[in-house]
């Protein structure tokens, strides 16, 4: 894969399966970091920042893990050319 592949082109493109789990994992674990940092009971602090730290660490990994792109999806779906401006505007 020698082309340059912009974030859409990534992001379109089919994912391997471990990024689709660290993806998976990833989003479970910002939203266990969510529900933590705004418990409407009060928590300690260190709980409350660990929470934080769930959000922050999950969001990353889900947003890293979703433009992987799978080197054995074929040519074929890689982007032929620059997007044209007619083009542009069905995105």
């Amino acid at each position: 894969m020698d082309k340059k592949l912009t974030v859409l082109d990534r992001v379109t493109l089919p994912t391997p399966r471990f990024f689709r789990k660290v993806r998976t994992i990833g989003a479970a674990l910002a939203a266990v970091g969510g529900v933590i940092a705004t418990a409407p009971v009060a928590l300690p602090a260190v709980v409350v920042t660990i929470g934080g730290y769930l959000v922050l660490a999950g969001s990353v990994a889900a947003a890293v893990s979703s433009v992987a792109v799978d080197p054995e999806a074929g040519s074929s779906l890689l982007p032929t050319g620059p997007i044209k401006p007619e083009d542009a505007a069905s995105l």
